[in-house]
């Protein structure tokens, strides 16, 4: 049986479930790969600070490094917390071992505060760990450390990472996160520098180093030349930190799954639209409530922000021959009228994550009353200079109903066709709704 590629930690743990194997471990695994551990030390930890770390024995730590690797295809490792002497030299052993192609994090201290390895180590690490391995990717503070000097701008990082490779790593990786964000790699093989930059993204970044790494690490495991594999790797950290939790009261932890949720919650929605769209191309009786400009129907992601996190037909739905036709394809940016009217309901109730607009009547009006669904409008003549009709007209229809209504319309205005809007928690709910009132309307129409 052939193995596939397995990636290692050796590290430390994190109670609080911020950074060490916790992250390195989901990091590893939502990038495809399978993460195993070595572990190395036990921290008492939350987003606070370390309160303390118990140091697993070393023969402890060797025993997992050999049942795993005895049984697994490890190729590609990682180090993180190695907070001893004797716990580093253990780890080179076994990196000698079994000729572990090794990054290495060299941590330091914990990002909410506490020291994780002691000062008489960094020369252990220096003298028997680096010259063993393919790539450190150190901090600004952890490159001070290493390369003995002061890092003030991108220049002097590009120095402490030659000074660095003399200990005979190959690849220094000076991470930006205390600096301008930048990455500065350099290769010592080649002599070469490679920047990738950066720029500052919000959101807590507890453990952003250990899943830099671990992303680093999974990526070479895959294949990816060094500097297409730290790209990967950064672009991984922004996401996680961009989708970190609040989930204690100092510096929150990166959130390794945010990548695979924000994909997944994209395939969602773009599912949801096409079988909203479906519904209604299916109906024998929507296109009785096709405007003459043609409708849309658009669904948002849950944290939506701007139109384009929301989903949409990217022409319209029009009447042609009778049957109602889908005008373009799916996909996310594709409206700004429907966008602004779902991002707006949004911010009133966060779950109001859909919408499309049906022809206006005061009959359709009615039939939307009686059949239990709430309404409200707006006019369009109150609106105010320098706003936009949608984001306006949304909200106060909001405002005078005292909530999201479940229809929102307008009689028009010079140039602009009267509307009803349909709103609702998915596409697929908008979309039942709007045959139900097609249905409801054509049946009292066929009465006539």
């Amino acid at each position: 049986m052939s193995k596939i590629p397995v990636v290692m930690t050796i590290a430390g743990s994190d109670s609080g479930g911020g950074a060490g194997i916790g992250a390195d471990i989901k990091t590893i695994s939502s990038l495809g790969l399978h993460g195993t551990c070595a572990i190395t030390s036990v921290t008492s930890q939350n987003t606070t600070g370390v309160l303390s770390a118990y140091d697993i024995p070393c023969e402890v730590i060797r025993n997992q490094i050999d049942a795993v690797c005895e049984d697994m295809n490890i190729i590609w490792a990682k180090s993180g917390m190695l907070s001893s002497s004797d716990i580093i030299a253990t780890v080179a052993e076994m990196v000698k071992k079994y000729d572990l192609k090794l990054v290495v994090d060299p941590v330091m201290a914990a990002e909410a505060g506490g020291d994780l390895l002691r000062k008489d180590a960094i020369t252990t690490l220096k003298q028997k760990l680096l010259p063993l391995s393919e790539v450190v990717t150190p901090n600004i503070n952890e490159a001070n450390i290493l390369a003995g000097m002061q890092i003030t701008n991108i220049e002097e990082a590009k120095e402490a990472a030659k000074l660095i490779s003399q200990t005979g790593v190959k690849i220094v990786i000076v991470t930006g996160g205390h600096l301008d964000a930048s990455d500065i790699i350099y290769d010592s093989e080649t002599d070469m520098y490679t920047i990738i930059p950066g720029n500052f993204v919000k959101g807590g970044t507890h453990g952003s180093g250990c899943t830099y790494s671990s992303a680093l690490a999974a990526a070479l495991a895959q294949g990816y030349k060094i500097d297409d594999a730290a790209k990967k790797a950064k672009d991984f950290v922004v996401e996680a930190i961009k989708g970190s939790m609040p989930v204690g009261n100092g510096v929150g932890p990166v959130n390794q799954l945010s990548h695979v949720l924000k994909n997944s919650e994209r395939y969602t929605v773009l599912q949801d639209l096409k079988n909203g769209v479906d519904i209604l191309v299916q109906s024998n009786h929507f296109t009785r409530l096709i405007p003459e400009v043609g409708c849309n129907i658009a669904m948002a992601l849950p944290s939506a922000a701007s139109t384009s996190e929301v989903a949409a037909v990217t022409g319209r739905i029009v009447k042609l021959k009778g049957t109602a036709q889908v005008v373009g394809e799916i996909d996310f940016g594709a409206s700004s009228h429907v966008a602004r009217i779902i991002l707006t309901a949004m911010k009133h109730t966060p779950t109001s994550r859909a919408s499309m607009n049906i022809r206006h009547s005061q009959h359709l009006v009615n039939i939307c009353k009686e059949v239990g669904l709430s309404t409200s409008s707006f006019t369009r003549e109150d609106e105010p200079k320098d706003t936009h009709t949608m984001d306006w007209g949304t909200s106060d229809a909001i405002d005078k109903h005292g909530a999201v209504p479940d229809i929102i319309y307008d009689k028009g205005g010079i140039g602009k066709e009267a509307m009803i809007r349909i709103m609702g928690n998915s596409a697929t709910e908008v979309a039942s709704t709007a045959v139900k009132i097609s249905e409801i309307y054509a049946s009292l129409k066929d009465q006539n």
